[in-house]
């Protein structure tokens, strides 16, 4: 059950109704019990065994959280220590059983076959649980800020089992630390006017991107991809930056629907995107791009490593960058293309680093015309083009594929006429997206609107919503699910 489906359509109007009802809306814990029966039939619908494993790690982590605790107020640092160790480590654990184990187990065989050491490997049939990646990131994070005493352990199990499986965010993120978001989980919600009305804008940005353009754009980039070695290198060029620009529309709409949902539902989430096509370099586009998963692993793997190297000057921030970049990689899939994509985003941070700039966040100033000024804009475009040929890695099923696709562009076809069947109204609101990147960099999603100007009246915002709606129905094709939902 996908976001953008009508079936959730009717599930969300049936969670909204009873969340709201009097005898409902006042009492926090009655909301929370509502909302954790929402989210575990919602997960359940794609399998019901995901369910169990998701309320076991619930349970062993609320535990843990206890235990923690207790040990912390006896004064038991080391031992304090210890189970902080263990809840990353069965976190860790967990994405390692479902997600990776398969295939590092098949790697190794492989690795030893190649040095002439019989092996063999059993491929397991393990079925990883949609959102895991997500889910468990939460669990970690929860035991890590019980002992940075940031927080205190829920002494509600529905509360925290609320936080784990909310469903807004449960399949793809965006990563709420516990910290933010189950203090909001203490508080009853009545409906909000205002941030309703605000959420439901930004759903129907993030349905106009996803549907209109990153949807449209999967037809082309599997299209081309199916039958890469046969394509010019002009067209596998193109298809390179039009990936880019799929994998964002199709994200950062999944997110914003999110965001819209709980807003709705009375919940700030944390902001997934800042728009990342603005970037000048790498480290602006992964300060704003997935910036739940980049700020969580700055904050727990990042910058431990970096004080533990602070000793090796600038190659101490490189190692610690390059752990942290192809982490992120890895974890988007159990394939070493991922690493690799990882890998080549952390050689982007050397001259930033080399220079000095790492770290620096220089603000983005229009020159006298309210544009981008031209040494800006050039920046942007080098950025995005680095940035796209990374995404081929990130798409590849195989490292091989990946360098026959680069091998691909280096051709001489490269300038020839490329051939691509992209539909004039997808290419037409790829472009506003770009515009609107820029006029509205200071909102969070294009639809917070002004109060002033031609949109202070309502009839003028209100054509604009049927507007985009219309187009979301004339412009639909077939459903296609979320990249990220596979991961």
């Amino acid at each position: 059950m996908v976001v953008n489906s009508v079936r959730f359509l009717f599930f969300f109007i049936v969670v909204f109704a009873i969340y709201y009802l009097p005898f409902t809306k006042k009492f926090p814990r009655r909301q929370n019990i509502w909302l954790l029966l929402a989210s575990y039939f919602f997960y359940g619908i794609v399998d019901w065994k995901m369910v169990v494993i998701l309320l076991c790690a619930t349970a062993v982590f609320y535990a843990l959280g206890f235990w923690l605790k207790a040990v912390m107020e006896k004064g038991r640092t080391k031992q304090a220590s210890h189970l902080t160790t263990l809840g990353v480590a069965l976190g860790i654990c967990l994405l390692l059983y479902f997600k990776y184990l398969n295939f590092f187990g098949e790697s190794i065989t492989e690795l030893l076959s190649a040095i002439g050491l019989k092996a063999t490997w059993t491929t397991l049939n393990i079925i990883v649980p949609v959102g895991v990646s997500f889910f468990t990131f939460k669990l970690i994070s929860y035991v890590i800020e019980i002992h940075r005493e940031h927080i205190g352990p829920c002494k509600d199990m529905v509360e925290f089992a609320t936080y784990i499986a909310f469903f807004p965010t449960l399949l793809s993120g965006p990563i709420d630390r516990p910290n933010t978001f189950i203090p909001q989980l203490r508080r009853s919600h009545s409906l909000e006017y205002a941030q309703a009305v605000d959420g439901c804008r930004q759903i129907l940005w993030g349905m106009f991107t996803k549907i209109c353009i990153a949807d449209h754009l999967a037809l082309v980039t599997d299209y081309v991809w199916a039958d890469y070695s046969h394509q010019a290198g002009s067209t596998l060029l193109i298809w390179t930056l039009l990936y880019t620009m799929q994998i964002y529309t199709d994200f950062d709409g999944y997110s914003n629907m999110a965001i819209g949902v709980g807003k709705i539902l009375g919940f700030n989430i944390t902001r997934n995107f800042n728009h990342p096509l603005l970037a000048r370099n790498i480290a602006e586009f992964w300060r704003n791009w997935h910036i739940s998963l980049t700020s969580w692993i700055t904050d727990y793997v990042f910058m431990p490593l970096n004080i533990a190297f602070r000793n090796m000057a600038n190659w101490g921030v490189m190692l610690a960058v390059t752990i942290n970049i192809v982490l992120i990689g890895l974890w988007h899939g159990s394939n070493w293309t991922f690493g690799l994509f990882g890998l080549y985003h952390a050689m982007l941070y050397v001259p930033l680093v080399l220079s000095g700039a790492f770290g620096k966040n220089k603000k983005l100033r229009p020159n006298d015309h309210g544009l981008p000024k031209l040494k800006d804009f050039s920046k942007m475009v080098l950025n995005y083009v680095l940035v796209s040929l990374g995404f081929i890695v990130f798409f590849a099923s195989s490292v091989t594929d990946a360098f026959r696709f680069f091998s691909g562009i280096v051709s001489t076809s490269l300038f020839s006429m490329p051939s691509l069947p992209v539909k004039k109204a997808t290419m037409l609101f790829m472009l506003i997206v770009l515009i609107l990147e820029w006029t509205t960099r200071k909102r969070e999603h294009p639809l917070q609107l002004p109060t002033d100007g031609i949109f202070r009246h309502t009839i003028v915002r209100y054509a604009l919503y049927a507007g985009i709606g219309l187009m979301l129905f004339f412009f639909a094709g077939e459903v296609e699910t979320f990249i990220y939902f596979k991961f």
